[in-house]
């Protein structure tokens, strides 16, 4: 396993225009109710609906995609095109409110698909909230298998945010998974954004490097197993990518690292006060600085 600590050289400090760490948490408190997709059914699809108005609002064209509920927000220059996905997942365990697992993805997500629709935005960008990713994926699978064969486009990349708000400066408050062979070199405080990629997600991982370096404002930590050993560690798998990567579609997962960082995961306890705005801010300020460069299919 290769492991790449990459800590930008700070250039700009103020975030993306349009991102504020007010505007973020208003996100954040929105979503962060209970939202099992069988559990607590209702919440679930107030959510998957509130999310459906935002996109519409902003001018996208959106589908309810299969059983699942995905929220698919595109816009005409998507069709025929091969376009850049940005997924996040909007369900949650049972009993949890889910403001880092996964709200904290999710207002990113929607921030960048705001600011990028009050610039019209040319860039054949497809947004998609999963369903379902707590019961194992149900979601991007039906995406990734039943629904992409038959889409008005392709996917060329995927980035795939999961859990990406929770942040800790103090020494020790960093874990490593066990049985991943790197853990002298993974940092030992958590104030750091993991970008997990597997061998066909490399060139976009690489490409997230250069933005975070041009960018400045965040710490990266680029994981990739090498000759294609993540199907070794199980725990790379746990997130809406591994659809991706079984149809060798490029996708790189965005993570605060979850239980390795956060002692709130799966808990009652993974509130909106919980989680470093500031922080939060600096990954979707990433983000947004990586789709307006890389977002074209020349790019």
């Amino acid at each position: 396993m290769r492991l790449m600590d990459r800590k930008a050289v700070a250039k700009h400090r103020k975030p993306g225009e349009g991102i504020t760490e007010a505007g973020l948490r208003e996100l954040v408190e929105t979503i962060a109710v209970p939202r099992h997709a069988v559990r607590e059914q209702a919440n679930n699809h107030l959510i998957g609906s509130w999310l459906r108005n935002l996109f519409q609002e902003w001018g996208y064209h959106v589908d309810m995609q299969g059983r699942y509920r995905n929220v698919i927000a595109s816009t005409p220059h998507c069709v025929g095109k091969a376009c850049l996905l940005v997924g996040a997942h909007y369900d949650t365990v049972p009993f949890s409110p889910g403001a880092d697992d996964n709200g904290s993805a999710v207002a990113a997500m929607l921030t960048c698909a705001r600011i990028l629709a009050e610039r019209d935005s040319t860039l054949p960008i497809v947004f998609v909230a999963f369903n379902n990713e707590e019961d194992g994926h149900l979601g991007s699978d039906d995406f990734v298998y039943r629904y992409l064969p038959e889409a008005p486009f392709t996917i060329r990349e995927a980035q795939i945010l999961e859990m990406v708000g929770y942040c800790s400066r103090q020494p020790g408050s960093q874990e490593v998974p066990a049985g991943l062979p790197m853990r002298k070199r993974m940092p030992k405080i958590g104030d750091f954004l993991g970008l997990v990629a597997n061998r066909q997600s490399r060139k976009q991982q690489r490409a997230l490097l250069r933005t975070a370096d041009e960018v400045g404002d965040i710490h990266v930590l680029a994981v990739r197993p090498m000759c294609g050993l993540e199907r070794l560690f199980p725990v790379m798998w746990r997130s809406d990518h591994a659809a991706f990567w079984e149809k060798s579609i490029p996708a790189v997962m965005w993570t605060d690292t979850a239980e390795f960082r956060n002692p709130h995961y799966h808990s009652p306890t993974d509130t909106p006060d919980t989680l470093d705005y500031t922080f939060l801010a600096r990954v979707t300020h990433l983000l947004l600085r990586y789709l307006t460069t890389q977002g074209s299919p020349s790019a």
